[in-house]
């Protein structure tokens, strides 16, 4: 009996409600901070699902996926927190 098929559902469903709390942080943050880092942590969420989504499905092109969504998560977050310090994003 394989027991993989069984921990990477566990793990869909734990990814899922992350991504699900990190959206109630989203919109019912106190400060743009909160929301901030709430988006933040999304980013790494659906990186995260996407891995483990290629490892459920074997397939090899999803890992591409991630790897752009993990980029646009970090660039994004960069800007938008140099937008919220300096109200500006390129000098």
């Amino acid at each position: 009996m394989m027991i993989l098929p069984y921990a990477l559902g566990i793990c869909l469903l734990i990814i899922a409600l992350s991504m699900f709390l990190c959206l109630i942080r989203m919109i019912r943050g106190p400060s743009v901070v909160d929301r901030l880092l709430a988006l933040d942590t999304l980013f790494l969420n659906a990186t995260c699902l996407i891995i483990v989504l290629g490892v459920y499905w074997s397939s090899t092109s999803l890992f591409e996926g991630a790897l752009l969504v993990a980029m646009l998560g970090f660039v994004s977050t960069a800007a938008l927190a140099r937008y919220f310090t300096t109200g500006h994003v390129i000098d």
